[in-house]
């Protein structure tokens, strides 16, 4: 029997894939990855996301009519998707080895700005 690993995040976090194209200066000089890491803000391609936003809404549960055991779940989703590239926070973010690969994990709070790649059909 095969096992098949999932890699699953609560809430608003965001796994990220950190740029390592990020080793130059705009003069062209390369920096090393001690100094890299101690940058405030970094960027990177978004591997995968949690759900989002929890949502509570217990207003009707303890209500007498309300009979139904199953309570829903809901979401906010996040703004992020997966292959945004993103600029975060590296204050806010926490690292981790997956799979022998190095990821940081944010939360959506975060992310500065990202950018969305599209395709479009042309004219």
């Amino acid at each position: 029997m095969k096992t098949k690993k999932n890699l699953i995040l609560v809430g608003d976090k965001v796994l990220i894939d950190l740029d390592s194209r990020q080793e130059r200066t705009s003069a062209g000089l390369y920096l090393p990855p001690t100094v890299k890491e101690k940058e405030k803000v970094q960027s990177g391609y978004v591997v995968k996301t949690g759900p989002g936003y929890f949502v509570h809404d217990s207003s009707y549960y303890d209500e007498s009519w309300y009979t139904s055991k199953k309570k829903e779940v809901k979401y906010i989703p996040l703004q992020v998707s997966e292959g945004d590239y993103a600029i975060f926070l590296m204050d806010a973010a926490i690292e981790i080895e997956y799979e022998g690969k190095k990821y940081v994990v944010v939360p959506h709070s975060a992310i500065l700005a990202f950018i969305h790649t599209e395709l479009v059909e042309e004219d």
